[in-house]
Formats: C-alpha cells, structure tokens, sequence
C-alpha cells in the first residue's frame, strides 16, 4: 500500500505493508515520532494507528519553547 506523509517541508511516499503502523512509517523516513503530530482529515491520530490501505497523512510539526 502507498503511504503519502505531507506537512512543513515533507513529502514522501512510502510503500508499506498492510497493518503498518504510523509510526513504521514515520520511522521509515527518519522522522522521529515525538516531533509530529499525523492526522488524516482533520483527525489526529495516534502513533499505534494501523495502516490497511492507501492513505494521505498530513504532518504537524510540534514545536517547545520555555
């Protein structure tokens, strides 16, 4: 299946396996985890989510400042 990451300077498509999770993705194309928040139509979802078909994600970049 064709996973499209999107968001603040990314743009990647990646071809997973059925029941990947977000995170297998995210980790695939050396984003770490804790900087994005990923939704899919404006619904964030978790890290755990898996993945079953085609689908476009957008990335959020978390940012911290103190």
């Amino acid at each position: 299946m064709k996973v499209a990451l999107k968001g603040h300077g990314h743009d990647h498509v990646i071809e997973m396996i059925p029941g990947s999770t977000i995170k297998q993705a995210l980790d695939m194309i050396g984003i770490h985890p804790s900087t994005v928040i990923v939704s899919h139509e404006d619904i964030v979802l978790p890290h755990t989510t898996k993945l079953t078909a085609d689908v476009n994600l957008e990335l959020t970049i978390v940012s911290s400042g103190g």
